[in-house]
């Protein structure tokens, strides 16, 4: 079959950084749903037309990736805001009630980047912004997509695996 929306491609790859250093690797066959929200826009371009057993190397400059890294996304809010059981890298949705930085976005995931005694620092970018990534993609399989895929727009309840395991740690709450 051939890889056209909808469907659902079986992809493993390994991903690096601009620099070929290790950020991922995908050994066990995903399945994501093509044509939906599951995969980058820029990696479902060069999926088109292909079948099983292709093998495709992919450069993605940050704009096609996860965005440029944005400083306004990154704030300081109260210690006494957060639980006593607080570590880096742990990710909330939304900024905790009580919290004094004006005009973040409250729809987003934000990483505890650092832990003062006074005052913990949460990043709102993706993981991956700012930064060119390699994709070196196999396709395992490709499928029809069942209707309830295509009602989704993803082979999973949850929108954008973009990147499997890659996706932004669980999220707490703090609300």
């Amino acid at each position: 079959m051939i890889i056209t929306a909808p469907c659902v491609v079986s992809l493993t790859w390994e991903l690096t950084d601009g620099q070929n250093r290790p950020i991922d690797e995908l050994k066990e066959p995903v399945e994501f749903f093509y044509g939906g929200d599951d995969l980058l826009a820029k990696v479902e371009e060069a999926l088109a037309g292909y079948e099983a057993g292709a093998e495709l190397s992919l450069h993605l400059e940050p704009e096609h990736a996860f965005g440029d890294y944005r400083s306004e996304l990154v704030c300081f809010e109260d210690r006494k805001l957060f639980p006593e059981q607080l570590e880096t890298g742990m990710a909330f949705e939304g900024l905790p009630t009580g919290s004094v930085t004006p005009d973040m976005p409250a729809d987003t995931i934000y990483l505890v980047t650092e832990i003062y005694a006074t005052h913990v620092v949460l990043d709102g970018n993706h993981p991956l912004a700012g930064m060119s990534l390699r994709m070196a993609i196999k396709v395992r399989a490709v499928r029809e997509a069942t209707d309830e895929e295509i009602d989704n727009g993803s082979v999973s309840n949850t929108p954008l695996a973009v990147l499997g395991n890659l996706s932004r740690p669980p999220r707490n709450d703090l609300h």
